[in-house]
């Protein structure tokens, strides 16, 4: 991250994005890399450093007026700048330009349509819908983007609405997978598989450790590749059934 300047300093900062927190009855802005608040927020991405382009706190990005301690002091009863810097990315409304705001409308639009495609199936087939159907669909039904709402939050509201309309025959669906390798290899891994699994239905160990889960479609190739990096040995993660399901009847 650059190097702070002292309040009172002028900055002058290109090919920002700005966010805005109006408290204490004044402006204060934090100047971010284009296109990574949104990432930031759903937790895509966890590293200020490649969000905020310059670690202080403004009262006017474009002018480059950086707040000043007392100014901090008084609206947020700090004048930590990075703790103030994380209270204005969190709730701050995002600035961005007409040009800028209809990438990220299509990019979050992509995102939405390719969590659908891997959580569904048709259930005619029992076959996944490319994410070029379900973005077809999406546009047949007039589905509206939130840019302010996660993507994964969206895609279960478009999996409803394409299911009401009957646009497109889609069910939610899971994988019965088996996973084994031997029981070290598997209490160094198992944390990090967890978090891929929507439900665990057999977890048992002796000379390997053998997981029998559902997960969500998309998982499948997440997980094997976690297994092909990570797991020294012989390991495998095989396909026991594959079928849509109710959704009242799924574990988030």
């Amino acid at each position: 991250m650059s190097a702070g300047k002292q309040p009172g300093t002028q900055i002058k900062l290109t090919n920002v994005s700005v966010v805005r927190l109006k408290k204490g009855g004044k402006r204060f802005e934090v100047a971010t890399y284009k296109n990574t608040v949104r990432s930031w927020r759903s937790g895509a991405q966890t590293d200020l450093s490649e969000v905020i382009q310059i670690d202080n706190v403004f009262t006017n990005v474009s002018k480059g007026a950086v707040a000043s301690a007392d100014e901090l002091q008084k609206a947020f009863g700090t004048t930590d700048r990075t703790e103030i810097m994380m209270q204005i990315l969190k709730k701050g409304e995002l600035q961005v330009g007409e040009k800028e705001r209809a990438v990220e409308l299509e990019e979050l639009r992509r995102e939405i349509c390719t969590e659908v495609a891997a959580r569904c199936v048709d259930p005619n087939t029992q076959r996944p819908h490319t994410v070029g159907m379900i973005e077809k669909a999406m546009n047949e039904v007039g589905y509206n983007v939130n840019g302010s709402k996660a993507a994964k939050a969206q895609a279960l509201d478009l999996i409803k609405v394409l299911q009401a309309k009957k646009t497109l025959p889609i069910a939610r669906a899971q994988m019965r997978v088996r996973i084994t390798m031997s029981s070290k290899e598997g209490k160094k891994i198992k944390e990090k598989v967890l978090p891929l699994i929507a439900k665990v239905e057999e977890d048992e160990w002796s000379d390997e450790w053998e997981l029998v889960a559902l997960i969500d479609p998309g998982s499948f190739r997440l997980i094997d590749d976690l297994l092909q990096k990570e797991v020294k040995g012989a390991k495998k993660i095989e396909t026991m059934s594959f079928s849509a399901v109710e959704d009242e009847a799924r574990v988030e």
